[in-house]
């Protein structure tokens, strides 16, 4: 059965003649009965009983009634739920952020969103940028934001903000001057993301230039968020190293010193989605407003 033979069976249901139904569908009477009798020729049952004045339904008819309303309700909402999308007006976006976004001011990006579209329905996926990277190359997340590098073979990478990487220490003294990777090998080094390790982005610039420089990087005590990180450092525990954005912000410790690199390292976030698909209107609503943010905070 077509969507046509059953939005005829059910107007004509209703409606109590092939004429009003069709005339509510904008057809010609003899294509509604037509439809209408295809069905009935093809499961070999009478659907109506033809009267004088109204056409009623056979046992087959009441039947098929109830199942046929269900099925076209399902694709009026369904076709409904796409419209939605199309205009902004409803739906769910997927969105995936790096694990300190909260650092870039991008804690407010579902605030500035809803401003403007508050019947859209948000879901942020705050995962280390590994596994953003991979949900989104996968395609359970429509796009998201990366510190670089990722595996990036499936993606779209556009580049929006440069941070630089600091050393974090309760020594003055280790603070003294630009380390270098050599220094780092020395190091007691409490490090986050103990979950991802060397996957992680910015540990994977680190283990790059340690095998560059001949030495070997290894973490005295792994946590997964920075935060427990930069307590621990505060407690003399060891050092760690941190973007500029969480050195800058409000929460990092009083007390700690930051350096930079004798070599400068930095954190590049970037913008990726799939590549050869394109974004719904939600999504690329979502990544207009993120890549607007950091380049406001950039300048």
């Amino acid at each position: 059965m077509t969507l046509k033979q059953l939005r005829s069976f059910v107007a004509a249901a209703r409606l109590g003649s092939f004429t009003a139904a069709a005339a509510s569908m904008d057809v010609a009477q003899a294509s509604v009965s037509e439809l209408i009798r295809k069905v009935e020729d093809e499961e070999g049952v009478a659907l109506f009983v033809r009267g004088a004045r109204r056409l009623l339904l056979t046992s087959a008819g009441s039947t098929l009634l109830p199942f046929a309303e269900r099925a076209l309700a399902a694709v009026d909402e369904g076709a409904h739920a796409l419209r939605a999308l199309r205009s902004l007006q409803g739906g769910v976006v997927t969105f995936g952020l790096l694990r300190n976004a909260a650092f870039y001011v991008l804690s407010d990006l579902v605030q500035h969103f809803h401003v403007n579209h508050p019947n859209v329905r948000v879901r942020l996926v705050g995962l280390n940028s590994v596994e953003v990277a991979e949900e989104v190359a996968a395609g359970t997340v429509e796009a998201g934001l990366v510190v670089l590098p990722v595996e990036d073979a499936a993606l779209k990478v556009t580049p929006l903000l440069r941070d630089e990487v600091l050393y974090v220490s309760g020594d003055p003294a280790r603070a003294a001057r630009p380390v270098t990777v050599a220094d780092l090998a020395q190091a007691r080094l409490v490090l986050y993301d103990a979950h991802y390790g060397w996957r992680d982005p910015t540990r994977r610039q680190l283990a790059e230039r340690s095998q560059l420089a001949g030495v070997r990087i290894e973490p005295w005590v792994e946590v997964e968020h920075v935060e427990p990180a930069l307590e621990l450092v505060a407690r003399g525990v060891g050092d760690t190293v941190v973007s500029r954005a969480v050195a800058k912000s409000p929460s990092f410790p009083a007390g700690l010193h930051t350096v930079g690199f004798e070599e400068p390292m930095y954190d590049t976030i970037a913008l990726v989605h799939r590549q050869g698909t394109e974004l719904s209107p939600a999504a690329r609503e979502m990544a207009r407003l993120a890549r607007r943010m950091l380049l406001r905070r950039q300048g």
